[in-house]
């Protein structure tokens, strides 16, 4: 089954799949009837990439950013996590807009460059890529869509800087798709993995001072010099930290684990299987025996 990143039901997306070739008649500039409108009333999810470029426009730790100005929310109970925007106290306008418009323009949010387009990311059970189309979004307040200029979505991708964007944040897409798409064939993650997951999407300087202790060091066979190159870098970082969870929650494995640590998961591994061959014939020898709750027929 597909799995679309938006809500269509009692939302705002019209729910046609376009192409990036399609032609959309938008304008949104300073003048127009309902300036600021959309940053009054924000639900704004945002990438990795999203709060590195926010981090540094603002001068914040990971932590200051998080605490400050988003808040966590869970994509599926008891799965891994997302954060938004926080809204002012009291309200729900962004933080940051102004009079003027939007006060972090240059390092505006994925969402916010797309507007009033979505990226809808899919990927059907069974395959390994994604695919990426496009549908409008028509809000009954923007008066943008009557504005008499035309251009395609390609276009409207350029001008609004979001190629980079989406280039930038498309591991962690290709991580939320593919825990959406296998659902239980993988099963939920742990809490380990979870946190892990917030770790190294969000709190970029926790899974730096992470990546360079010396507990990570002695559990994967990572080179000094390419280690090195990771922390110093924050894209880097973020990259890895894809690459990372890929190993974690999908046993991807492309980072070497330590002959000893390689050994000691093995161990565990086979403990873990033998666990559920024993729990396995003992729930058989059960119903062979007749105190298996079977239903009647």
């Amino acid at each position: 089954m597909s799995q679309p990143n938006i809500p269509f039901p009692q939302s705002p997306v019209v729910p046609n799949m376009v192409d990036g070739s399609h032609v959309i008649q938008f304008s949104c500039h300073k003048g127009i009837g309902c300036w600021n409108a959309c940053c009054s009333n924000i639900d704004i999810s945002l990438t990795p990439y999203d709060l590195l470029r926010l981090k540094k426009r603002l001068g914040l730790s990971s932590a200051e950013l998080l605490t400050k100005y988003t808040v966590p929310y869970e994509m599926e109970k008891d799965d891994i996590a997302g954060v938004k925007f926080r809204t002012v106290e009291g309200g729900t306008a962004c933080q940051f807009m102004t009079p003027e418009g939007c006060s972090v323009y240059e390092d505006r949010p994925t969402a916010c460059r797309y507007y009033p387009v979505a990226l809808v990311s899919m990927r059907k059970e069974g395959e390994a890529f994604d695919k990426d189309s496009y549908a409008l979004v028509k809000e009954d307040h923007c008066k943008g869509h009557a504005v008499p200029r035309s251009l395609t979505i390609d276009a409207y991708r350029q001008e609004q800087g979001v190629v980079d964007y989406d280039e930038l944040a498309r591991g962690w897409r290709q991580l939320v798709l593919k825990k959406k798409s296998t659902g239980p064939t993988v099963g939920k993650p742990s809490l380990k993995s979870r946190q892990l997951f917030f770790m190294a999407c969000y709190n970029l300087d926790q899974f730096r001072a992470f990546v360079a202790s010396a507990s990570f060091g002695q559990l994967f066979a990572l080179p000094l010099a390419e280690r090195e190159k990771i922390v110093g870098d924050d894209l880097e970082l973020m990259q890895f930290g894809f690459r990372f969870l890929r190993q974690v929650l999908f046993g991807e494995e492309s980072i070497a684990l330590n002959d000893a640590a390689a050994q000691e998961r093995a161990e565990k591994l086979r403990e873990k299987r033998t666990k559920e061959e024993r729990e396995a014939a003992e729930r058989l020898a059960r119903a062979e025996d007749g105190d298996y709750p079977f239903e009647d027929d």
